[in-house]
Protein backbone atom coordinates (compact mmCIF):
# COMPACT_ATOMS: atom_id res chain seq x y z
CA UNK A 1 0.00 0.00 0.00
CA UNK A 2 2.92 2.28 0.83
CA UNK A 3 4.57 1.70 -2.38
CA UNK A 4 1.46 2.71 -4.21
CA UNK A 5 1.21 5.96 -2.16
CA UNK A 6 4.69 6.89 -3.32
CA UNK A 7 4.05 6.06 -6.92
CA UNK A 8 0.73 8.09 -6.66
CA UNK A 9 2.88 11.00 -5.12
CA UNK A 10 5.17 10.55 -8.07
CA UNK A 11 2.45 11.00 -10.59
CA UNK A 12 1.38 13.96 -8.81
CA UNK A 13 4.82 16.36 -8.74
CA UNK A 14 5.53 15.35 -12.87
CA UNK A 15 2.49 16.37 -13.84
CA UNK A 16 3.12 19.79 -10.79
CA UNK A 17 6.07 20.09 -13.10
CA UNK A 18 4.84 19.50 -16.52
CA UNK A 19 1.83 22.08 -16.06
CA UNK A 20 4.50 24.77 -15.19
CA UNK A 21 6.27 24.18 -17.88
CA UNK A 22 3.67 24.33 -20.32
CA UNK A 23 2.68 27.87 -18.77
CA UNK A 24 6.20 28.88 -19.00
CA UNK A 25 6.17 28.45 -22.36
CA UNK A 26 2.82 30.50 -23.17
CA UNK A 27 4.59 33.35 -22.02
CA UNK A 28 8.15 34.72 -24.89
CA UNK A 29 11.96 33.71 -23.69
CA UNK A 30 13.48 35.60 -25.62
CA UNK A 31 13.44 38.81 -28.23
CA UNK A 32 11.35 39.38 -31.26
CA UNK A 33 14.19 40.21 -33.10
CA UNK A 34 14.17 41.20 -36.71
CA UNK A 35 17.07 39.52 -38.91
CA UNK A 36 18.06 38.34 -42.26
CA UNK A 37 17.90 35.10 -43.20
CA UNK A 38 21.49 34.98 -45.02
CA UNK A 39 24.15 32.50 -43.28
CA UNK A 40 27.43 33.63 -44.21
CA UNK A 41 29.99 30.97 -46.03
CA UNK A 42 34.16 30.45 -44.80
CA UNK A 43 34.78 33.95 -46.87
CA UNK A 44 32.48 36.01 -44.75
CA UNK A 45 29.75 36.39 -47.41
CA UNK A 46 26.10 34.84 -48.20
CA UNK A 47 26.22 33.61 -52.04
CA UNK A 48 23.00 34.09 -53.56
CA UNK A 49 22.45 31.94 -56.99
CA UNK A 50 19.68 33.91 -59.23
CA UNK A 51 18.94 32.78 -62.81
CA UNK A 52 20.49 35.24 -65.70
CA UNK A 53 17.83 36.66 -68.06
CA UNK A 54 19.08 38.94 -71.01
CA UNK A 55 16.48 41.19 -71.55
CA UNK A 56 14.07 40.35 -67.94
CA UNK A 57 14.13 41.12 -64.44
CA UNK A 58 15.63 37.87 -62.57
CA UNK A 59 13.77 38.05 -58.62
CA UNK A 60 15.43 37.17 -55.73
CA UNK A 61 13.35 36.72 -51.97
CA UNK A 62 15.78 37.72 -49.25
CA UNK A 63 14.02 36.36 -45.97
CA UNK A 64 13.12 38.38 -43.07
CA UNK A 65 12.76 36.55 -39.81
CA UNK A 66 11.51 37.59 -36.25
CA UNK A 67 12.87 35.43 -33.88
CA UNK A 68 11.37 34.23 -30.64
CA UNK A 69 9.62 31.36 -29.04
CA UNK A 70 6.26 33.09 -29.97
CA UNK A 71 4.56 34.48 -33.05
CA UNK A 72 5.22 37.93 -33.88
CA UNK A 73 2.52 39.70 -32.57
CA UNK A 74 1.90 42.69 -34.29
CA UNK A 75 2.52 44.16 -37.87
CA UNK A 76 5.83 45.40 -38.60
CA UNK A 77 7.01 47.39 -41.44
CA UNK A 78 10.92 47.08 -40.97
CA UNK A 79 13.52 49.13 -43.05
CA UNK A 80 16.26 47.64 -44.91
CA UNK A 81 19.54 49.99 -46.32
CA UNK A 82 22.49 49.50 -48.26
CA UNK A 83 25.62 49.03 -46.27
CA UNK A 84 28.97 50.29 -47.55
CA UNK A 85 30.81 50.31 -44.23
CA UNK A 86 29.90 47.02 -43.16
CA UNK A 87 31.68 46.34 -47.14
CA UNK A 88 34.60 48.08 -46.03
CA UNK A 89 35.64 46.49 -43.30
CA UNK A 90 34.99 43.25 -44.64
CA UNK A 91 37.16 44.27 -47.61
CA UNK A 92 40.06 45.34 -44.92
CA UNK A 93 39.62 42.75 -42.42
CA UNK A 94 40.06 39.88 -45.32
CA UNK A 95 42.52 41.65 -47.62
CA UNK A 96 44.19 44.17 -46.09
CA UNK A 97 46.20 46.22 -48.73
CA UNK A 98 45.35 43.74 -51.78
CA UNK A 99 42.51 46.11 -52.80
CA UNK A 100 42.35 44.07 -56.09
CA UNK A 101 41.04 41.18 -54.20
CA UNK A 102 38.53 43.45 -52.32
CA UNK A 103 34.54 42.94 -53.27
CA UNK A 104 32.93 45.89 -54.84
CA UNK A 105 29.59 46.95 -54.33
CA UNK A 106 26.92 46.24 -56.75
CA UNK A 107 25.77 49.01 -58.56
CA UNK A 108 22.24 49.88 -58.56
CA UNK A 109 22.41 49.89 -62.90
CA UNK A 110 22.21 45.91 -61.75
CA UNK A 111 19.07 46.05 -58.79
CA UNK A 112 16.47 47.59 -57.82
CA UNK A 113 14.78 46.78 -54.30
CA UNK A 114 12.08 48.66 -51.90
CA UNK A 115 13.16 50.12 -48.92
CA UNK A 116 10.56 47.97 -46.23
CA UNK A 117 9.70 44.53 -46.13
CA UNK A 118 6.18 43.95 -44.86
CA UNK A 119 5.94 41.01 -42.00
CA UNK A 120 2.08 40.37 -40.58
CA UNK A 121 1.25 39.92 -37.21
CA UNK A 122 0.62 36.32 -37.17
CA UNK A 123 3.44 35.65 -39.07
CA UNK A 124 7.69 34.83 -38.03
CA UNK A 125 8.59 35.78 -41.93
CA UNK A 126 8.84 38.75 -44.60
CA UNK A 127 10.26 38.48 -48.41
CA UNK A 128 12.65 41.28 -49.61
CA UNK A 129 11.99 41.45 -53.51
CA UNK A 130 15.37 42.23 -54.66
CA UNK A 131 14.98 42.74 -58.42
CA UNK A 132 18.18 41.94 -60.83
CA UNK A 133 18.84 43.11 -64.34
CA UNK A 134 22.53 41.58 -65.29
CA UNK A 135 22.56 42.83 -68.86
CA UNK A 136 26.26 43.33 -69.64
CA UNK A 137 27.85 42.76 -65.83
CA UNK A 138 31.20 41.53 -65.49
CA UNK A 139 31.48 38.86 -63.14
CA UNK A 140 35.18 38.99 -63.43
CA UNK A 141 34.18 41.71 -60.02
CA UNK A 142 33.50 40.35 -57.57
CA UNK A 143 29.81 42.34 -56.48
CA UNK A 144 28.16 42.19 -53.09
CA UNK A 145 25.12 43.37 -52.22
CA UNK A 146 26.03 44.98 -48.75
CA UNK A 147 21.96 45.22 -46.36
CA UNK A 148 21.15 45.99 -42.98
CA UNK A 149 18.30 46.54 -40.66
CA UNK A 150 17.64 49.79 -40.10
CA UNK A 151 16.27 50.40 -36.21
CA UNK A 152 12.83 51.54 -35.53
CA UNK A 153 13.41 55.04 -33.70
CA UNK A 154 10.43 56.94 -34.41
CA UNK A 155 7.86 54.04 -33.00
CA UNK A 156 10.27 51.43 -31.70
CA UNK A 157 7.79 48.36 -32.94
CA UNK A 158 11.28 46.69 -33.58
CA UNK A 159 14.83 45.84 -32.99
CA UNK A 160 16.77 44.84 -35.18
CA UNK A 161 19.08 41.66 -33.99
CA UNK A 162 21.98 43.02 -31.50
CA UNK A 163 24.17 40.62 -33.53
CA UNK A 164 25.77 42.22 -36.49
CA UNK A 165 25.63 38.79 -38.94
CA UNK A 166 22.31 38.55 -38.16
CA UNK A 167 20.76 41.90 -38.74
CA UNK A 168 23.49 42.46 -41.72
CA UNK A 169 23.73 40.55 -44.91
CA UNK A 170 26.44 40.56 -47.10
CA UNK A 171 25.04 39.24 -50.47
CA UNK A 172 27.67 37.46 -53.18
CA UNK A 173 25.50 37.74 -56.12
CA UNK A 174 26.14 34.72 -58.28
CA UNK A 175 24.09 35.03 -61.60
CA UNK A 176 23.58 31.75 -63.80
CA UNK A 177 22.70 30.20 -66.88
CA UNK A 178 22.16 26.18 -67.81
CA UNK A 179 26.29 26.32 -68.10
CA UNK A 180 28.01 28.17 -65.58
CA UNK A 181 29.36 26.86 -62.53
CA UNK A 182 31.31 24.98 -60.91
CA UNK A 183 33.48 21.92 -63.52
CA UNK A 184 35.92 19.42 -62.00
CA UNK A 185 38.89 20.15 -64.42
CA UNK A 186 41.51 17.18 -63.76
CA UNK A 187 41.17 15.90 -67.00
CA UNK A 188 42.37 19.94 -68.10
CA UNK A 189 45.97 20.12 -68.20
CA UNK A 190 48.29 23.24 -68.77
CA UNK A 191 51.56 22.77 -70.42
CA UNK A 192 54.48 25.24 -70.94
CA UNK A 193 54.32 25.59 -74.47
CA UNK A 194 56.67 22.93 -76.21
CA UNK A 195 56.92 20.91 -73.32
CA UNK A 196 53.61 19.08 -74.40
CA UNK A 197 55.25 15.55 -73.31
CA UNK A 198 55.72 16.43 -70.27
CA UNK A 199 54.17 17.10 -66.96
CA UNK A 200 51.00 19.17 -67.06
CA UNK A 201 49.76 21.55 -64.21
CA UNK A 202 46.25 20.84 -63.23
CA UNK A 203 43.38 22.54 -60.98
CA UNK A 204 40.86 19.82 -59.46
CA UNK A 205 38.12 22.73 -60.18
CA UNK A 206 37.19 25.53 -62.36
CA UNK A 207 34.56 28.17 -62.31
CA UNK A 208 32.32 29.30 -65.22
CA UNK A 209 31.04 32.71 -64.95
CA UNK A 210 27.97 34.18 -67.17
CA UNK A 211 28.25 36.30 -70.10
CA UNK A 212 25.00 35.78 -71.48
CA UNK A 213 22.29 32.83 -72.03
CA UNK A 214 25.12 31.24 -74.06
CA UNK A 215 28.23 32.21 -73.71
CA UNK A 216 30.59 31.98 -70.46
CA UNK A 217 33.81 32.39 -69.62
CA UNK A 218 36.59 31.07 -67.34
CA UNK A 219 39.90 32.44 -66.34
CA UNK A 220 43.28 30.30 -69.01
CA UNK A 221 45.34 28.08 -67.11
CA UNK A 222 46.59 28.66 -63.43
CA UNK A 223 44.70 32.03 -63.63
CA UNK A 224 41.53 32.52 -60.84
CA UNK A 225 39.57 35.08 -58.95
CA UNK A 226 42.82 35.76 -56.62
CA UNK A 227 44.87 37.11 -59.28
CA UNK A 228 45.03 40.91 -59.76
CA UNK A 229 45.04 40.78 -63.59
CA UNK A 230 42.59 38.26 -64.15
CA UNK A 231 40.66 40.62 -66.28
CA UNK A 232 43.58 39.81 -68.71
CA UNK A 233 43.32 36.64 -68.92
CA UNK A 234 39.29 35.42 -69.51
CA UNK A 235 38.53 33.25 -71.72
CA UNK A 236 35.09 33.01 -73.40
CA UNK A 237 33.37 29.50 -74.80
CA UNK A 238 29.92 30.43 -76.46
CA UNK A 239 28.10 27.43 -76.47
CA UNK A 240 25.70 26.62 -80.15
CA UNK A 241 22.93 23.93 -79.00
CA UNK A 242 21.92 23.42 -82.49
CA UNK A 243 25.20 21.70 -83.43
CA UNK A 244 26.54 21.39 -79.96
CA UNK A 245 30.03 23.00 -80.79
CA UNK A 246 31.71 25.58 -78.34
CA UNK A 247 33.54 28.77 -79.72
CA UNK A 248 36.09 29.55 -77.53
CA UNK A 249 38.03 33.03 -78.16
CA UNK A 250 39.41 35.69 -76.03
CA UNK A 251 39.10 40.03 -76.34
CA UNK A 252 42.35 40.52 -75.15
CA UNK A 253 45.17 40.79 -77.96
CA UNK A 254 47.90 40.76 -75.42
CA UNK A 255 47.24 37.04 -74.19
CA UNK A 256 47.77 36.02 -77.96
CA UNK A 257 45.26 33.40 -77.84
CA UNK A 258 44.48 30.77 -80.13
CA UNK A 259 42.39 27.54 -80.37
CA UNK A 260 43.69 24.55 -82.55
CA UNK A 261 40.35 23.00 -82.24
CA UNK A 262 36.21 23.04 -82.21
CA UNK A 263 35.13 21.74 -78.99
CA UNK A 264 32.33 19.64 -78.19
CA UNK A 265 29.86 19.68 -75.25
CA UNK A 266 26.92 16.88 -74.13
CA UNK A 267 24.42 17.38 -71.70
CA UNK A 268 23.21 14.08 -69.93
CA UNK A 269 19.84 14.01 -67.71
CA UNK A 270 19.65 11.10 -65.40
CA UNK A 271 16.90 10.65 -62.36
CA UNK A 272 18.60 9.67 -59.21
CA UNK A 273 18.12 6.02 -58.32
CA UNK A 274 17.76 6.89 -53.95
CA UNK A 275 15.88 9.79 -54.56
CA UNK A 276 13.19 9.86 -57.97
CA UNK A 277 12.54 13.26 -57.56
CA UNK A 278 15.99 14.30 -58.01
CA UNK A 279 17.45 14.82 -61.70
CA UNK A 280 20.85 14.59 -62.33
CA UNK A 281 22.12 17.16 -65.15
CA UNK A 282 25.68 16.23 -65.86
CA UNK A 283 27.70 18.74 -68.76
CA UNK A 284 31.05 18.13 -70.69
CA UNK A 285 32.75 20.52 -72.49
CA UNK A 286 35.83 18.13 -74.60
CA UNK A 287 37.96 18.80 -77.04
CA UNK A 288 39.72 21.48 -75.29
CA UNK A 289 43.05 23.10 -77.27
CA UNK A 290 44.70 26.33 -76.99
CA UNK A 291 47.05 28.07 -76.10
CA UNK A 292 47.59 31.99 -74.62
CA UNK A 293 50.99 33.79 -73.38
CA UNK A 294 51.29 35.59 -69.86
CA UNK A 295 52.46 38.27 -70.20
CA UNK A 296 52.32 39.66 -66.19
CA UNK A 297 53.52 37.67 -64.29
CA UNK A 298 57.06 38.72 -64.80
CA UNK A 299 58.39 41.70 -65.96
CA UNK A 300 61.42 39.95 -67.57
CA UNK A 301 59.64 37.31 -69.88
CA UNK A 302 56.82 36.25 -70.55
CA UNK A 303 55.71 32.64 -70.29
CA UNK A 304 53.26 30.54 -73.55
CA UNK A 305 51.36 27.93 -72.08
CA UNK A 306 49.20 25.04 -74.17
CA UNK A 307 45.76 23.75 -72.54
CA UNK A 308 44.43 20.12 -73.02
CA UNK A 309 41.51 18.28 -71.98
CA UNK A 310 37.80 18.43 -71.12
CA UNK A 311 35.78 19.49 -67.82
CA UNK A 312 32.69 18.66 -66.51
CA UNK A 313 29.97 19.27 -64.26
CA UNK A 314 26.68 18.13 -62.43
CA UNK A 315 23.73 20.02 -60.92
CA UNK A 316 21.44 18.25 -58.85
CA UNK A 317 17.89 19.61 -59.47
CA UNK A 318 15.12 18.91 -57.16
CA UNK A 319 12.00 18.69 -59.54
CA UNK A 320 9.47 18.79 -56.55
CA UNK A 321 10.41 22.42 -56.25
CA UNK A 322 8.95 25.37 -58.90
CA UNK A 323 11.73 28.27 -58.71
CA UNK A 324 14.95 27.33 -60.77
CA UNK A 325 17.46 28.78 -58.16
CA UNK A 326 16.14 27.30 -55.05
CA UNK A 327 15.48 23.68 -56.63
CA UNK A 328 19.20 23.66 -57.84
CA UNK A 329 21.57 21.51 -54.50
CA UNK A 330 23.98 24.15 -54.91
Amino acid sequence: MKKIYHILLFLAVALFFFSACNEEWKEEQYEHYVSFKAPLNDLGVTEIYVSYKADEVSNYKLPVVVSGSTTNPQNLTVKVALDPDTLEVLNYERFQSRVDLYYEQLSDTYFTMPGTVDIKAGEDVGLLNIDFNFKDIDLADKWILPLTIVPDTENGTYTPHPRKHYKKALLRVMPFNDYSGKYGAANLKTYIKGSENGAPIVKSNIQLYVVDDHTVFFYAGMVDENRMDRHNYKVYAELDEETNEVRLYSDNPEMQFQSYSTPTFTVDEQMDVTRPYLLKRTTIIEGIDFSFRDYSTSDVVDYDFTVRGQIAMERRINTQIPDEDQAIEW
